[in-house]
């Protein structure tokens, strides 16, 4: 075997030859085993004849055993014999030659000699294996690019290596999903997009504000974006008195709810009143978002319509026009480059979102954004969206009705009780200035079909609404039936039960029946006393009079309890005309002064569903 490697090795070393077909090999043999060599040695280093020699006369080259010394010069003039070293670089996977000449060594840079292919070319095992991977470098093929898998939460967007059945983050169950990336190339994110978006054109400050700086810098009452009208004071109601300069707001909703009209038509209030407005959509053209805006009678020239889903490109035409607000329909519809996955994915959402939420801190120009809605009514794509944005508005609305109400989830500017009331109609959104009289009907005391129906004071935000609760009941059924629309179960059961036991009604052997007007859900504990008095005249089928109104809680001793907002309800009901509100005893003492007055109406208390009945029905 080891005179096969001499060999080998004999055959390579004639191969760098440059001119000598004949190179010497020395092996050392160590003097304990004369007969089989164990080591070969070789000079790095290649002697040249003189350089006075003939041309004619064949030149030698000698490679001398590591542990001879070199021959002598063949000249005996004192220049010195130039030494040629041949070495391998692991770097460039080659053999480099360098020359001494009079003790400086220089590598050639030219030549045939500089040309050396490597070893591994040759059929050489020596150093095959570590400069394999150079040669197949220097042949100029480009390897592919390597891809990696990688799992997000669709939820909180937390990513991992590995695949896990509950997030890390934030311990949801089943919401890791696997996503492919290529590991070459630099990640694009969201934050890197809005920099160098505005990097150009807006200042950025380098070192933290005193507080006291701030308050000084902003002026609270013209600081908000006002919107005028019915229909702006609406929003501007929600929104907690107008559009907040750099905010970040989000819009959801069921499909076909109005929310781009809803945001079509507070671009065009602010274009008006303010300055020029950026609507983008990406799912209409600018033909189609023009045809809307004709419909609900928009002309104002500093509103700018564009049709892109590229967020890189909007931002550059936010750049190009410095608009007072930018408005996107819809977030699922955009995209970042470089981001893994398509438009509406989980990570593309969230960059996008980062990407947008970065341009208005940076330039303190307001984002509406659009969002869709899943089919448990929650809005598309991971929660973390909703933890980014400032704002959450929910547009809700039932199909058969052109009623629409807009409530904040989220508010960082204000409250979030706040409730706007709309009516849908052929221009468009209608604020609604007495939003209680889309859940009553005309009274007609005097009508016997009457009888059963109550009206009930409930609060939603800081606005009071009158609903009206009906109740029939039917004597002589083969079995006792009870359906409910609009007020839960156990607290319509409750109040029956409290009314056979503590008013003395005999309501065993009858099938009720309850539901509220125009679909709301009564969850309110002060409705209970309107639920108890709509029971008790379908009962007695006398008709409640015109004018009532029922405010308290009910318990299971009959007795009537306070409820909150007490006055904030009873001033509604005295502003909507009515002249007798029925409330906890203990509250008509503290509510007296509403008794006088141009808006002056009766306030009659009661402690219990006794006393109730005599003062509604036995008058009657």
């Amino acid at each position: 075997m080891l005179s096969l490697r001499s060999l080998h090795l004999h055959r390579t070393l004639r191969f760098l030859s440059f001119q000598n077909p004949n190179p010497i090999i020395t092996c050392c043999i160590p003097p304990n085993s004369p007969q089989s060599p164990q080591k070969f040695h070789s000079t790095p280093q290649c002697h040249f004849p003189s350089t006075t020699a003939a041309a004619d006369e064949p030149t030698t080259y000698g490679w001398s055993a590591l542990h001879s010394p070199p021959p002598p010069p063949a000249s005996s003039t004192p220049q010195q014999t130039p030494a040629v070293q041949t070495v391998y670089d692991p770097a460039t996977g080659r053999l480099v030659t360098k020359r001494d000449r009079h003790g400086a060594k220089e590598p050639e840079s030219g030549g045939a000699k500089a040309e050396i292919k490597p070893i591994a070319e040759v059929g050489s095992r020596a150093y095959g294996d570590v400069i394999g991977s150079s040669s197949v470098r220097s042949s100029g093929i480009k390897k592919k690019k390597k891809s990696r898998s990688v799992h997000v939460c669709s939820s909180c967007g937390h990513s991992d290596g590995q695949w896990w059945g509950t997030c890390k983050q934030c311990g949801e169950v089943g919401t890791m999903k696997r996503f492919t990336t290529e590991s070459a190339g630099q990640k694009v994110t969201g934050v890197r997009v809005s920099d160098n978006a505005v990097r150009s054109w807006v200042p950025r400050e380098a070192a933290p504000v005193k507080l006291t700086d701030v308050y000084s810098r902003v002026d609270n009452s013209n600081w908000r974006i006002p919107l005028h009208g019915e229909f702006g004071d609406e929003v501007e109601r929600v929104l907690g008195g107008g559009l907040v300069p750099g905010s970040l707001v989000l819009v959801g909703g069921d499909p076909g709810v109005g929310k781009s009209t809803l945001l079509l038509q507070v671009a065009a209030l602010i274009a008006e009143r303010i300055g020029r407005v950026i609507y983008v959509s990406g799912e209409e053209s600018v033909e189609q978002i023009g045809n809307r805006a004709d419909r609900l009678s928009i002309g104002t020239e500093e509103l700018f319509l564009h049709s892109s889903t590229d967020v890189e490109d909007i931002l550059e035409q936010a750049q190009r026009l410095s608009p007072k607000a930018l408005v996107i329909d819809s977030i699922q519809t955009v995209y970042l480059n470089g981001v893994t996955g398509s438009s509406g994915g989980d990570v593309q959402v969230k960059e996008c979102t980062a990407a947008l939420q970065r341009f208005a801190k940076k330039t303190n120009i307001p984002v509406l954004l659009i969002g869709h809605v899943t089919k448990t009514g929650d809005i598309a794509g991971p929660r973390v969206l909703e933890h980014i944005v400032d704002v959450v508005l929910y547009l809700e609305g039932e199909k058969l009705s052109s009623h629409r109400l807009l409530r904040s989830v989220k508010n960082r500017f204000g409250s979030t009780e706040e409730l706007g009331v709309f009516k849908m109609s052929q221009s468009g959104l209608q604020g609604i200035f007495n939003p209680s009289e889309m859940f009553l009907a005309d009274p007609h005391s005097d009508s016997d079909y009457l009888a059963g129906l109550a009206v009930a004071v409930i609060m939603d935000g800081s606005r009071a609404f009158l609903i009206e609760v009906q109740a029939l009941c039917v004597a002589g059924s083969s079995s006792v039936v009870r359906h409910v629309n609009g007020v839960q179960g156990s607290r319509a059961d409750m109040i029956i039960s409290v009314i056979i036991k503590q008013a003395g009604l005999k309501l065993q052997e009858n099938g009720i029946f309850l539901n509220v007007v125009s679909g709301v859900s009564l969850t309110e504990t002060a409705g209970d006393l309107a639920i108890a008095a709509a029971i008790c005249s379908s009962f007695l089928e006398s008709p409640i009079p015109r004018g009532i109104a029922f405010i308290a809680e009910v318990g299971l001793g009959g007795e009537l309890r306070m409820v909150a907002q007490l006055e904030k309800r009873v001033s509604t009901v005295a502003k909507l005309g009515y002249k007798k509100c029925i409330v906890p005893k203990l509250a008509a003492n503290s509510l007296s002064e509403m008794q006088e007055g141009p808006e002056a109406m009766e306030i009659v208390g009661c402690n219990n569903l006794k006393e109730m009945i005599n003062s509604v029905f036995t008058s009657n």
